[in-house]
Parts: C-alpha cells; structure tokens; sequence
C-alpha cells in the first residue's frame, strides 16, 4: 500500500508490546492508566506530534503515530510508564507504514487477540480515539484509518463465524474453575473488582456453576452494589477484605490497580485457595504462592487454554482477512485520492493557461474572433484531457509517485526538483506504491 507521512521527515508507525513476546510482568511494566494516557498525550502535543492514538489493555499496550524516528514514540511511552528502553527493545515491535495499517487492522478485527475473536479491543481504540480527537491529536488520516478499522470490525463480526461460540478470559477463567475445583457449587467464590473483566466472569460464573455463594468486593461499594442487584448476588464491605478472604475457595482478582492488591501478608491462610488474577499489572503478588495450598493462575495461563470453540473460529480467518483487504483497498483509493487531487488542480489550471495565452494572441491576429465559441471548445477538450489523466492516476496499477512527478514536470507545475515532488498533498502523506 503506501508510505504514509506528514512531512518528508515523519513516518507513520504502530508500536508497542503485547502477549505474544511481553510477559504479564512486561506488560505490567508498560501499561498506561488513564491518567497516564492523558500526560502522554499531552507531552506528544507539547512536542509538535501532529497525530497519536494510545491503547493500554491487559493484552497489549500501543501507540500509533507519526513521528522522524520510531525512538521519539518509544521515549514517550517510556517516559509514562515504568519499562525501559532496553525493555521494550527486547520485547516490543515496530511497524511502519503499510505493516502500522495493516497491524491496526487486525487488531481492531480481533485477529491479533489474546483469545481469536474477542472483539473488546474495538471499543477501546474508539475510547482511545475519542481522547485523541479530545486534545487535537487526530488528522484527516487517523480518522479516516479508525473509521474505516471500525467498519472492517462490524463486518468481521457480523459477516463471519469468527467470535461465534463462548471463548474470551472471563469464560477460560470460569472453565478452568470448573475444571479444578471439585464440587464448585458449593464452594465460596469470592470475586475482587467489578470492572468490565470482573463483571463477565461473575455473569458467566452464575451461568456455568450455579454457585449461591459468590461474593463481590469492590474499592466503591456503589459499584459492586450495582452489579449484585443485576445478578442477585452478595455483596461485602472492602475494609473486611481479610476477613473475607479465610472464608473463600476461590478467588479472582480483577481490580486493574497498578500494583498488587493482593499479597502474602494479606492472606495467612491454613487452607486451599485458588486464585485467578485476570489483571494487568499482575494484582496478586507472586510470594503468595510461597503458602502452603495456594495455587495462583494468571490470565496468560487461562488465554492459552484450547477448546474446540478456538479452533472452529480459526476457520473463519480467511473470511476476515479478506474483508480486511477489500477495506484496505477503499482506504489506498482514498488516500490515492487525495494525494493526486492537487496535481489534477493544478494541471486544469496550466491548461487554462496555456488556452488563454493562446487566445489573447490569435485574438490580435484573427477577424471576427469567437472567443465564446472557441472558450466552449477549449473547456470540453480540456475536461477530456484531465479525465484522462484522472483515470490514468487513479489506476491501481500506476506508480503514482512516478506520474504525478512526470505530469509535473512536463507541465512546469509547481517548482519541480528532480526525485522530489512538489504537490501539496505530496508534501503531507509522502506516498510509494511499489
């Protein structure tokens, strides 16, 4: 596809780090609260970055942008976060132009999820979307680019079997439960943290268990009160944390705090106890497991749970991806577009030009000159020309770089230097189709 940039200096770029090379611990490490994305991107504003979108999940944390060199993104994710450079030369990745495009793609369609098809990611880059266009961090492009992911989502989704069948974390975490722990309708569960993680689990634990005696906690009650009106379920007091936890057989911990909630000292049990921290960072301290009869599962472990379900989906993948490229195709179509749209302008105007100057010298040297007539004649031939040449740019198979350089240098448009194009638009998204 093609080279995106914003000036002969920036390229466009995807990077971060997920699960496929980051442990939890690494991701921990880089992953950005809100209030965090809010500071980076308003240091990336401060810096001249014209265009930025942040997304921080328990899975991956990434930014997409526009920047002279892929270190200057780096240096700002680094600069918010507690990982290091080293860190993330070690288990990050960098795409650019076309690979930053197509890597977004399959992002927001769930190819590149934990978990095929869980399509939670798509709501995050409009969240991360909404807080870039919020402090002016979006261009003509991004937004072109995310509304057209958004699309290439829906269709996925709706087009395909490929998120058909129960398979995301929460699901994995109830069905290892079920799997491990005898007798689990009658067990005590008791469940830490009610946000978009911990609300899927309990719902799919009341579905898969038929467990009476499930327990919420939450740090703001009010939330956890919501919930367990919804779900009929019980509710306890944050500050009896301790308490409740001598009581429980199961625990999952899901408070997306920036640091462990749980710990040894927290626990002091003399009893099994299975816990499932499904947060990033990790909110359950490794020294637990330094307790007899503690057993501690985090959610790398659940994601990579086969079923049949996973594999079924794996079918679909074709599906999607070429929907993907059918709306990539449209995204080249329009940047194409607007890339060639000046040239065009231009070259209208040069032949116009050119048919005035010719006019005002045949008019001194002609009798009875029909300039109405002859300016009818010149605008249809000159209409023709530039469809011609419109068609010509539009064409999948042009070099499109190539042949705006040659239309403007055979028509003296611009100032023209030899292996750099002057079109405006040229000078904005730098663009190479080979």
């Amino acid at each position: 596809m093609e080279n995106f940039k914003l000036s002969q200096n920036t390229t466009f770029y995807a990077l971060g780090l997920s699960y496929k090379k980051a442990d939890a611990l690494i991701r921990g490490k880089f992953s950005l609260d809100p209030k965090a994305q809010t500071e980076l991107l308003a240091q990336a504003k401060d810096e001249g970055i014209e265009s930025l979108l942040v997304i921080s999940t328990c899975n991956r944390t990434e930014i997409y942008g526009w920047a002279s060199h892929p270190y200057e993104l780096i240096k700002l994710l680094c600069s918010h976060t507690k990982g290091s450079v080293e860190e993330f030369q070690q288990s990050g990745y960098i795409y650019k132009n076309n690979e930053a495009v197509s890597h977004m793609f399959r992002v927001g369609t769930g190819l590149d999820s934990q978990i095929l098809g869980d399509f939670e990611i798509i709501s995050q880059i409009k969240t991360a979307f909404n807080h870039s266009k919020e402090k002016g961090l979006v261009n003509t492009f991004l937004e072109r680019l995310v509304n057209t992911v958004i699309q290439a989502s829906k269709k996925v989704k709706t087009e395909t079997k490929i998120s058909s069948g129960a398979a995301s974390v929460s699901f994995a975490s109830v069905q290892y439960i079920i799997q491990n722990v005898a007798d689990v309708g009658n067990k005590n569960i008791l469940l830490f943290g009610t946000g978009k993680i911990g609300r899927n689990t309990c719902v799919n634990l009341l579905k898969h268990t038929k467990n009476s005696h499930i327990a919420l906690i939450n740090r703001t009650k009010h939330k956890a009160e919501l919930l367990a009106r919804r779900l009929n379920v019980i509710v306890k007091d944050y500050r009896n944390l301790k308490e409740e936890l001598q009581r429980t057989d199961v625990l999952v911990v899901a408070t997306g705090a920036q640091s462990p909630t749980i710990d040894k000292t927290s626990l002091a049990l003399h009893k099994p106890l299975l816990i499932l921290d499904l947060s990033i960072p990790c909110n359950v301290d490794s020294d637990v497991e330094e307790i007899p009869g503690v057993t501690l599962i985090h959610l790398d472990h659940l994601s990579q749970i086969a079923d049949d379900t996973l594999e079924r989906r794996k079918q679909h993948i074709p599906s999607a991806e070429a929907i993907i490229e059918d709306l990539k195709s449209e995204l080249n179509t329009w940047v194409n577009g607007r890339k060639s749209a000046p040239t065009i302008h231009a070259l209208k105007a040069k032949l116009n030009d050119i048919v005035s100057a010719e006019f005002a010298f045949q008019k001194k040297k002609t009798i009875n000159f029909d300039e109405v007539q002859m300016d009818l004649i010149s605008s249809r031939i000159i209409q023709k020309l530039i469809g011609h040449f419109a068609s010509h740019l539009k064409d999948e198979n042009t070099s499109l770089d190539q042949s705006i350089e040659f239309i403007e240098k055979v028509f003296q448009i611009g100032q023209f230097v030899p292996g750099k194009s002057s079109s405006p638009i040229e000078e904005k998204y730098k663009i190479d189709l080979s």
